[in-house]
């Protein structure tokens, strides 16, 4: 069971107030009860055990993964930015047996059909609700699975935390298969008897995983007028270039929380300047999304809040460790990962709780569009191309990607245009190479910007050409790159 079908079920006398609410579909609680209802009966007839959707938001995708756990039926929400492998890649991986969208041989309810695809089952860990795939660190990203209970707990403690302060109408504008809106955001909402929101993200102004109309956020979010919304730093900046050019902001806004990256102290100052009551927030796939959160009776401006109360937060070593429930094991993955998780952050807690994040082991960076990319990947498409000697991406906080390249020789700058081209038309769009600029030399051990086994050094590299990247994509402020060798 649910929690959130628990809370529906408990409102099920109130008749007068839409719960969910898409432009197409307005459904108050008792009728998504029911739809709920109707979908898991489906679900169950045609003998569906994990179920994938490819899906815009809506009333429909919301009310499938109510269905699915009403049925108990694994529920996959395929990331929209995924590239066609990637898709591929997670159905197969996580043993899929139904595919649910627009299309497909079965027509069940709210406009969803059902197609039947054929995969080898796979070993899940037991009380599997939900996998969720990371947002594309490499070209095969991993299936964190979750258990219903785990979900329900986190957007438990969101609503305990916020209090009284809880929000009546949620607004959202991140994709529904991003676990930080399902959980923080839609989950969290019904739960707290709140209104929940879903425009298609057309609407919203977000098109694939690294672009967005500023001018359409702003007036989606002026027109809809929510008290609550989550985003992720890059929509924070176009909205608020849209602000700066005249947009409004509507007098509704209680609570925005931002999460996904790192936010610098410049963009939180122009957010403050504009009235907007940013709130922000930390959390991984593998903890079912927040593990700590500002709000607006424990806030701090830089930190990243205190841990909401399922979790506990050390730091050991300088790495932020989560003590308590996390995700059950990765999908084909026979390990247990226990109630400690190191979280790969780093960071520190001050005297008064709240933590401050202050960078990443490894070499991954998270884009101020919230998504995970490991730079090796790019960097070797980048390399195989027969124009691309070398090649160092940088996109940590930023809304385009960086690469430095260095040619093979006689290699043109056109030259270096045409392959970057022909790179990304293979890649998914938030894990392009945005931008180029052509490297002074070679990376090597003689310079320092590489180990004897040919493994760049990624501080060395971008300290050097920091400047220049700064100049050609603009500055990302506090960044503290970590150095590995």
């Amino acid at each position: 069971m649910s929690l959130v079908l628990d809370a529906l079920a408990n409102a099920r006398s109130d008749q007068t107030r839409a719960r969910l609410s898409d432009g197409t579909h307005s459904l108050n609680a008792g009728q998504i009860l029911a739809a709920a209802d109707t979908l898991a009966d489906a679900l169950l007839r045609h003998a569906v055990r994990r179920a994938a959707a490819t899906l815009d938001n809506g009333v429909a995708g919301t009310v499938l993964e109510l269905a699915c756990r009403r049925a108990s039926v694994v529920f996959l929400q395929l990331p929209g930015f995924f590239s066609a492998s990637q898709r591929g890649h997670a159905l197969a991986d996580a043993g899929i047996d139904a595919l649910i969208g627009l299309e497909g041989e079965i027509e069940l309810s709210l406009g969803l059909r059902l197609r039947r695809i054929a995969h080898r089952p796979r070993i899940l860990p037991l009380s599997t609700a939900a996998i969720t795939y990371t947002s594309g660190s490499t070209g095969s990203p991993k299936g964190v699975c979750l258990s219903g209970n785990h979900l329900d707990l986190v957007a438990q403690s969101i609503i305990a935390a916020l209090g009284e302060q809880r929000p009546v109408r949620h607004l959202a504008l991140l994709p529904q298969s991003v676990l930080l809106e399902s959980v923080a955001g839609i989950a969290a909402g019904l739960m707290a008897g709140a209104e929940v929101l879903l425009p298609p993200l057309e609407e919203v102004g977000l098109r694939g995983g690294a672009a967005i109309d500023g001018v359409m956020l702003a007036n989606c979010i002026d027109r809809h007028a929510p008290e609550s919304l989550i985003l992720v730093p890059q929509m924070l900046r176009v909205w608020l270039d849209a602000l700066d050019a005249g947009a409004r902001l509507p007098s509704s806004l209680r609570f925005c929380a931002i999460g996904g990256a790192r936010v610098g102290m410049p963009l939180l100052a122009r957010a403050q300047a504009h009235g907007i009551p940013l709130f922000e927030g930390y959390g991984l796939s593998e903890c079912a999304s927040v593990l700590s959160l500002n709000v607006p009776e424990a806030r701090r401006t830089g930190s990243v809040g205190r841990a909401l109360q399922h979790i506990q937060l050390n730091v050991e070593d300088g790495e932020i460790v989560a003590i308590g429930p996390h995700f059950l094991g990765y999908v084909g993955s026979s390990a247990v990962p226990g109630t400690r998780y190191a979280t790969g952050d780093l960071g520190w807690i001050d005297a008064d709780g709240f933590l401050h994040l202050t960078g990443r082991r490894g070499n991954r960076f998270i884009t101020a569009f919230g998504r995970n990319v490991s730079p090796e990947w790019i960097e070797s498409e980048l390399a195989a191309h027969p124009a691309i000697e070398q090649a160092f991406v940088d996109g940590e906080a930023r809304s385009a990607n960086v690469a430095v390249i260095v040619p093979r020789s006689g290699a043109s700058p056109t030259a270096i245009e045409r392959a970057v081209s022909s790179v990304n038309a293979g890649l998914p769009d938030y894990a392009r190479a945005h931008l180029w600029l052509m490297a002074d030399e070679s990376f090597s051990l003689a310079n320092g910007e590489s180990t004897a086994n040919g493994r760049l050094r990624r501080g060395l590299i971008l300290g050097r050409y920091r400047q220049r990247i700064d100049a050609l994509a603009g500055p990302v402020s506090e960044q503290q790159p970590v150095e590995t060798t």
